[in-house]
């Protein structure tokens, strides 16, 4: 009996102790380990929890900047019943960051004034894992477009600059003030390379749910792209390119949600490259576009000195957007194939009126001064289901009367009125055949 009076003591006393130092800090802090900060300084520990470097609720940057920094190579964020408030934080390379589930990070309020502040950020770095199954990452997008903020679409969740092997996994980014996520470039790297973004949701972001800058072998799989409005594009995925050195190599976009995005499902756009650029190889499969403000894909600007390659949409599916299922502007028949196979577009275009008419497929030459032949799409076994009496396919011009080029393959149409394309009369080498069925 006096044993067990002395271990309650004891438990009592520790107890009471933590209490006392949790009050010392704040309403559900937590104070410093010591003694485990000092195992991880020494090389002791590989794994550590960022708890262990204090929790501010208020303010937890200091603890958190100070946890990836130790050099541990796995870092777990705890779930501590209240959200980690932060300010900007600095990746480096050599490192897994993992949030365990009902963790919420959450941008601290009144900051975030710089441009391109991000939540986190990574620059020439390498092997950097963020992972989070059931954790959110926040910022506060509503303050950012309010006149205490000057205006800027960079203040992103997620930004990887001229970074090798990254993986993002399982995470939901929200209201962000641009995207979701983006991968850029440096001078040391032009691209990022080896990167995997697989299980994340980008939700409610200022500029695009991820922009993809320049990348080589990436993989982005399982995502979902909802809601991007704020400023142009405001796509759910944009492929834009800053420059000619920049490239799209082996991008794959698998088993992928975009919806109810203010711009294009999916969007890419290439007027920077040239043919001195790496060729072209872009994948999206799987893909889901649907309830868009805009088109569902949309590709544009690549010119007659534009990049070769294949641009390429395997069984991906258009359904309710208010302009076209697809949108093919300023594209160069002498550039970059575009191939849309095995695709349905279902109930597209709905914004289309007797006196403004819009199309479920449209290839339109806007500016001659960057290509004078547009064209060079192909469609394999694509379906258009249309409640309209209208072409499944047009092409347009405004300027000048060039026709398209080498539009070609077969598409089968469901709909009132005769299943049909119509092609300007300048139009060489387009052998699409429209059939219903």
């Amino acid at each position: 009996m006096k044993r067990t009076r002395e271990c309650a003591a004891v438990t009592l006393c520790l107890i009471l102790a933590a209490a006392a130092g949790a009050a010392a800090a704040g309403e559900g802090a937590l104070p410093r380990d010591e003694a485990r900060i000092a195992e991880v300084a020494a090389g002791q520990r590989t794994e550590a929890a960022a708890s262990w470097w204090g929790f501010d609720p208020a303010d937890a940057t200091e603890s958190l900047q100070a946890a990836v920094d130790s050099g541990a190579a796995r870092i777990v964020v705890p779930y501590t019943g209240a959200p980690w408030v932060i300010r900007p934080v600095r990746l480096r390379g050599n490192l897994e960051l993992v949030f365990e589930p009902g963790v919420v990070v959450l941008a601290k309020p009144g900051e975030f004034k710089g441009g391109g502040d991000s939540l986190f950020s990574a620059k020439d770095a390498q092997n950097i894992t963020v992972r989070g199954y059931g954790a959110r990452l926040r910022m506060r997008k509503a303050d950012y477009q309010s006149d205490a903020y000057e205006k800027a679409e960079w203040r992103t969740t997620l930004t990887f600059s001229g970074c090798r092997n990254i993986r993002v996994e399982g995470l939901s980014l929200e209201n962000s003030g641009g995207d979701g996520i983006y991968l850029g470039a440096t001078e040391a790297l032009p691209r990022c390379e080896e990167v995997v973004i697989r299980d994340v949701l980008c939700w409610n972001h200022h500029r695009q749910g991820i922009s993809v800058i320049s990348a080589k072998n990436l993989l982005i799989e399982n995502c979902r792209f909802f809601g991007t409005k704020g400023t142009a594009p405001q796509a759910g995925i944009d492929l834009e390119p800053n420059s000619a050195n920049e490239c799209l190599v082996n991008v794959t976009v698998r088993n992928c949600v975009m919806a109810n995005n203010w711009g294009a499902g999916i969007l890419v756009y290439l007027k920077p490259l040239r043919k001195t650029s790496e060729p072209l190889s872009i994948l999206f499969e799987n893909c889901h576009v649907r309830s868009g403000n805009d088109q569902g894909i949309g590709v544009g600007a690549v010119g007659d000195d534009g990049p070769s390659g294949l641009i390429e949409f395997r069984n991906c599916t258009v359904e309710n957007t208010r302009n076209g299922g697809a949108y093919v502007y300023d594209k160069s028949a002498e550039a970059a194939l575009v191939r849309f196979s095995g695709c349905n577009f279902r109930n597209t275009a709905t914004r289309s009126t007797e006196k403004h008419p819009w199309w479920p497929l449209v290839l339109s030459l806007n500016r001659d001064s960057i290509t004078r032949r547009h064209g060079g799409v192909e469609f394999v076994d694509c379906a258009v289901y249309d409640c309209l009496d209208r072409a499944a396919l047009k092409t347009e011009e405004d300027q000048g009367e060039k026709g398209a080029v080498n539009v070609t393959g077969n598409i089968r149409r469901r709909g009132p009125g005769a299943a049909r394309a119509e092609f300007t009369p300048e139009s060489q080498g387009c052998t699409l055949e429209v059939t219903p069925f």
